[in-house]
């Protein structure tokens, strides 16, 4: 059964939801301040988290900040009652999949929760640790760090198979450059978000064709793997 949390300090809004979704046939678990929240997300197992971002103690945002870093990477859709741009922005800077601005309606609230998990489960789908994997031109495969053209090999960096790899677990999702640096560079070095732009451009001219682009950009934002 899929496991969602629920993570709102508004009392009625949180019973609301859980009800609904568990009416939905989820099996829910919640939490009422960000700490509590925190804890569960860092010791529980969630196919999706609807966190929001107004929080006592801990804020959502600063909840995605701590998980993120740390490499936990359950989808979350930011519930919020701000609709300023640069929010919304944010929230999708530090990790989130979606958001949803206060007052919402439960139809789409659910159609937001289904497309998410709908995601997740393509990106299972495709399987990381599948011998080879179809991205565009190229046949990839991540064991042997190998990837061909119509049986001819293509070169790529260590740096270009992290960088697809971490984009084929986030496939049909939004991307940040500083999701790339955290993944793929670390603390150990920083480059600057120029450095990632010159890697999506290689490996745009490796995989994607006159006919269909698979690496999109999302201005302002980042990048989102297609396939």
């Amino acid at each position: 059964m899929v496991k969602l949390l629920v993570v709102e300090d508004e009392p009625a809004m949180l019973a609301g939801l859980v009800d609904n979704l568990e009416f939905e046939g989820y099996e829910v678990d919640s939490a009422s301040d960000g700490k509590k929240g925190l804890a569960k997300i860092e010791t529980e197992n969630y196919d999706l988290v609807l966190l929001d971002v107004m929080l006592p103690i801990i804020s959502g945002f600063d909840i995605l900040k701590h998980i993120r870093k740390k490499g936990i990477q359950n989808p979350i859709i930011l519930l919020t009652a701000k609709g300023e741009e640069m929010d919304k922005v944010r929230g999708l800077e530090l990790g989130a999949d979606d958001y949803i601005t206060k007052p919402f309606s439960l139809r789409e609230l659910l159609a937001r929760v289904k497309v998410i998990l709908r995601r997740t489960l393509a990106a299972e789908q495709i399987g990381i640790d599948s011998k080879n994997i179809q991205i565009g031109r190229l046949i990839v495969n991540f064991e042997s760090l190998e990837a061909t053209e119509n049986d001819s090999l293509i070169k790529l960096s260590h740096k270009e198979f992290e960088i697809l790899k971490y984009m084929v677990k986030k496939v049909n999702q939004i991307v940040t450059r500083d999701n790339l640096l955290d993944a793929v560079w670390g603390d150990d070095y920083q480059p600057t978000s120029r450095t990632v732009d010159n890697f999506i451009l290689h490996l745009r001219q490796k995989i994607d064709s006159k006919e269909s682009n698979h690496i999109v950009t999302v201005h302002g934002i980042g990048y989102k793997l297609i396939l």
